[in-house]
């Protein structure tokens, strides 16, 4: 079958095998060529995700297991559709009980001398042999003294008990005549047996000192895999391969790729056993322009890429709307420059979250060169991580490096210099290690152990790329985007704070140029599992950034409230914002959501150290706002005036997602208006009987009413007419490439059109010689009404006759007046008049 549009389903206990199975005669209708499915294997009781795997060699029982997954598949066939199944190859999880997860069971048992100590990526020289696990409430001393340690049998083993938390005993360690809940060792006694085990339990608070195994960003429920090993990766693929190769499994999008030791080896060998032109996509966060390499064997990236160069097509740049969003910014007290916000915060998480990270690239980096002094090596290495600008770098020991990897490992260099220059002999000695140069020969070299020198230079080379990904993610993306709130539409996955200072149109342009060219397969998003906001929240935060007098009224009023409330102007706007974005909203939600912010930005409350006060006042100040106030009237005032404008910028997102380079991937649920915050806010459960109905009556054109209501209440109501235009638009595209897949696939063209029309985003698809789909969308709507509306502005469409699919309307080819093309709606798809409507085109 065709890949034309992926529909992804979030599985959980309370979304089932069977539930998805429910969902996709619908899921066919609406146009998706395939379900897109969150990961399947056994993962951590009551994950709501999946992520947490804990049995490759199982399907998840609570989903409906290996039956329940064949019998989604039976019917997805029966409806015409493929499936797409997520990977997740850098990590397991690393919970309670310790003994659900079997492979790493034995490592706590039998130590680095077990069968599955390969599999776990742990730091055994660091802990003298053992593996820290600093899960105690306390001192081991203070646990042993209250007696919380009891000794046990699970299935007639000797075990370890700490409350939830289970661990066996090492072979021959036990006390003779063990039974359950045996309590019977002094407290000398207990210190005997603990010294003999392979682990070592420490307090929660001294994990920094501790912990030696490598986790997933700064979770220590999540224990890093070593992929990189060829029974390894047999032995955690061989399930969903038997599955791929019993044609269950049409396609894969691979998890994290970034923390592999050698992505680009993992990617080779898992494509030589999938079977020919089978799609494999990559969550790879790329920064600006960055490409993605080009020697990966993927499909492409999942899409965040391509959600800001929409986004960057559609914010508007007009200099006075620009200035009033920066100035209220400023007049709350925001940190005006976003570089030396990100610089900060990625300090912070280094120093907070990623000490042990930090410290075994430090010890890596001393061992390679003794002649260097540890602690300045300790602060070098920590300027080299905080001065990276992507998410990785691509050095393969013994491989020739690529020049963008040399350039950005010279670059983050460079930057670490400026800001401490007294640390330049350290950084240079990073900065060779991290380009595999060869170490010096010299007396301290020499006095050293050459081979251990050898691999401690290699070891720092990967981790360093490995630790790069982790200190963006949270620094950037959970630190600093939860601090800088000047314009919040722009504070994404992948995202740029700074596009308010952008041409935009080029951007696009240039991003869907390289994407035909090179990745024509590759994921366009607007929404996921992980974005901080959905599209539609977006589409409301940027349709009033554009009206530099609706922004500041709403900026000036939070203020206002806000100092009379005693709550600091910061946090103040980033709550009028987020009222703009989701109203209406439910009191659980918005506080939950506040909370998650405010911690996550770690300014006057934190995960680490929950200011609860501080958190009161905030959400309370919010919830005054949320259903009365002077607030919520500015909020609300400002969203009907931009009715219109928002539903432009709605439309016109969602018309591009489907029309632009790529395969377009729809988040469950928002094909209709979906305003959801970042997980698990967007993770709700769906009314997908509504949304089925709603298509059942969508036979007709798409509707020129843009309204919500004069609340904005349409958007938690599936019938507004927004949310039926946005659905209608959403099923007639996917339909159009999923019975045309040629006109947007491997051999399609792409070509803009009307690039001197500012207010426009326009360009051609299909045959460079004779395009068969025409597209046009409005952009920065707002601006454009200042200006009084098109005026003379024109597109020159190829020679006709067309049709838009969006209205049933015939239009003429030739030179059309903007304004006539898009009477009828914010958003034009022109598609041939001698294309055939309802036929599969194969070309």
């Amino acid at each position: 079958m065709a890949l034309t549009g992926t529909y992804r389903l979030q599985l959980h206990h309370e979304f089932t095998f069977v539930d998805a199975q429910a969902v996709v005669p619908y899921i066919a209708e609406l146009g998706a060529s395939h379900l897109y499915l969150s990961p399947i294997l056994q993962a951590a009781s009551g994950s709501l995700h999946g992520y947490d795997v804990i049995d490759h060699s199982a399907i998840a029982h609570g989903l409906g297991g290996l039956s329940g997954f064949e019998a989604l598949v039976d019917t997805a066939r029966q409806h015409g559709l493929g499936i797409v199944v997520d990977i997740v190859p850098n990590h397991m999880a690393f919970v309670a009980p310790e003994y659900v997860n079997r492979p790493l069971w034995q490592v706590l048992r039998e130590g680095r001398g077990a069968a599955t100590a390969s599999w776990f990526d742990i730091d055994w020289e660091a802990g003298h042999g053992r593996l820290g696990i600093p899960v105690l409430a306390c001192p081991l001393d203070r646990v042993i003294a209250d007696g919380d340690l009891h000794l046990g049998l699970h299935e007639a083993e000797p075990v370890l008990r700490y409350h939830e938390h289970v661990f066996p005993l090492a072979p021959g360690t036990a006390p003779a005549g063990l039974t359950a809940g045996d309590t019977r060792l002094t407290p000398a006694g207990w210190a005997q047996l603990l010294g003999q085990q392979h682990y070592l339990l420490a307090d929660w608070r001294t994990k920094d000192e501790v912990l030696t195994y490598r986790r997933f960003f700064e979770v220590d429920r999540l224990i890093a895999v070593r992929v990189e090993e060829p029974a390894v990766f047999e032995q955690t693929h061989a399930l969903l391969l038997d599955l791929h190769h019993r044609g269950l499994i049409d396609g894969f999008r691979i998890d994290h790729p970034d923390g592999l030791t050698d992505p680009l080896a993992y990617l080779r060998r898992l494509r030589a056993a999938l079977r020919p032109g089978t799609p494999l996509w990559v969550e790879k966060i790329l920064i600006g322009d960055e490409p993605l390499p080009a020697d990966w064997p993927t499909a492409g990236s999942t899409g965040y890429d391509a959600l800001r160069a929409i986004t960057a097509a559609l914010v508007d740049v007009t200099p006075d709307a620009v200035d009033v969003v920066h100035r209220t910014w400023l007049d709350a007290g925001g940190e005006p420059s976003l570089s030396v916000t990100e610089r900060t915060c990625k300090r912070l998480v280094l120093a907070e979250s990623f000490q042990p990270e930090s410290a075994r690239l430090a010890r890596a980096a001393s061992q390679a060169r003794p002649d260097l002094e540890p602690g300045r090596v300790r602060e070098a290495t920590v300027e080299l991580l905080a001065a990276a600008e992507v998410y990785r770098a691509y050095v393969r020991p013994g491989q020739p490096i690529p020049e963008e990897s040399r350039r950005l490992l010279r670059r983050a260099h460079h930057e670490a210099l400026a800001e401490r220059p007294e640390l330049g002999a350290e950084l240079d000695a990073l900065l060779a290690l991290a380009l595999t140069e060869p170490l010096p020969q010299g007396p301290a070299h020499e006095a050293a152990d050459a081979r251990a020198a050898d691999a401690a230079a290699l070891d720092f080379a990967i981790r360093l790329q490995q630790t790069w990904g982790p200190v963006m993610a949270k620094g950037i993306e959970d630190t600093t985007f939860y601090r800088f709130h000047r314009l919040v539409a722009l504070n994404e996955v992948g995202g740029d704070p700074d596009l308010l200072s952008t041409q935009p149109l080029p951007i696009l342009h240039a991003w869907a140029a390289r994407q035909q060219a090179h990745w024509p397969q590759g994921l366009v998003a607007l929404s996921t599992h992980d974005t901080k906001r959905s599209e539609d929240v977006r589409a409301r935060l940027l349709a009033v950034a554009g009206d530099p007098v609706a922004w500041r009224e709403c900026a000036q009023v939070a203020a206002r409230a806000a100092d009379a409330a005693g709550v600091d102007a910061v946090a103040a706007h980033l709550v009028w914002q987020t009222l703009l974005g989701v109203l209406p909203i439910e009191a659980g939600r918005l506080r939950e959501y506040l909370v998650k912010a405010l911690r996550e930005g770690k300014e006057r409350t934190s995960w680490r150290a929950p200011e609860q006060d501080y958190e009161r006042a905030v959400v309370e100040f919010a919830e005054s706002h949320r259903v009365d106030g002077p607030l919520h009237e500015a909020v609300t005032t400002a969203l009907n005036v931009h009715q219109d404008t928002i539903a432009s910028l709605t439309l016109a997102q969602k018309a591009l997602q489907l029309t632009l380079p790529g395969v377009p991937d729809i988040y469950q649920g928002c094909e209709l208006l979906e305003r959801s915050l970042v997980d698990p806010d967007n993770r709700r459960p769906v009314d997908f009987a509504e949304r089925a109905r709603l298509l059942a009556e969508s036979a007709e054109p798409l509707p020129s009413a843009a309204s919500e209501g004069a609340d904005g209440s349409g958007c938690h109501d599936p019938a507004s007419a927004l949310s039926r235009r946005k659905l209608l638009l959403v099923h007639r595209l996917l339909t159009l490439r999923r019975d045309h897949p040629a006109v947007f696939g491997d051999r399609s063209s792409y070509t803009p059109l009307a690039t001197d029309v500012e207010h426009l985003v326009a360009f051609a698809r299909g045959r460079a010689e004779r395009p068969e789909v025409v597209v046009a969308a409005t952009r920065a709507p707002v601006a454009l009404a200042r200006r009084g509306g098109w005026g003379a502005d024109t597109v020159e469409l190829p020679s006709g006759p067309w049709r838009d699919v969006l209205t049933d309307l015939p239009v003429e080819g030739g030179v059309r007046g903007c304004a006539e093309l898009l009477a009828h709606g914010p958003v034009a798809v022109l598609v041939r008049s001698d294309l055939p409507q309802g036929g599969r085109d194969g070309r």
